[in-house]
């Protein structure tokens, strides 16, 4: 699988874990504790946590592998039409429906520190510059 991997910066990627990583330390205690539900829900929030740490995007040969918090896509290189600001990836389904997958770890906030928001638009541009076929 050789591509380039856009993903955000190494305290971004913590904070995204965090989201799941804490509430699941705290259901799996709940957990030891005799419910047995609460291992399921513990479960399930450790997911989420490693999916937040691999929040990011792929730009392999053919097609662009977006991974967010819940789901991943797979998008065929020849079907984007468009990378947006916010950011998010437009695209035309098989059957010609138009679909837009937005890439929430890449959404820059000038309240970030420099280095964070610097990172996110650079990964947008090497995107842009990857949907179009351009090398630099």
């Amino acid at each position: 699988m050789s591509g380039v991997e856009l993903v955000p910066t190494v305290p971004n990627r913590i904070a995204n874990t965090v989201l799941g990583g804490a509430p699941a330390v705290g259901f799996a205690v709940y957990a030891a504790q005799g419910a047995g539900w609460a291992a399921a829900v513990a479960l399930a929030f450790l997911a989420l946590a490693v999916r937040g740490w691999r929040a990011g995007v792929r730009c392999e040969p053919g097609r662009l592998v977006v991974r967010g918090y819940l789901w991943t896509r797979r998008i065929e290189r020849s079907r984007i039409t468009a990378v947006t600001d916010f950011p998010a990836v437009r695209w035309t389904a098989r059957r010609g429906r138009p679909r837009w997958t937005p890439i929430l770890v890449l959404v820059a906030s000038p309240a970030e520190t420099a280095g964070v928001y610097r990172r996110k638009q650079e990964n947008t541009a090497r995107l842009r510059r990857w949907a179009t076929g351009r090398r630099r």
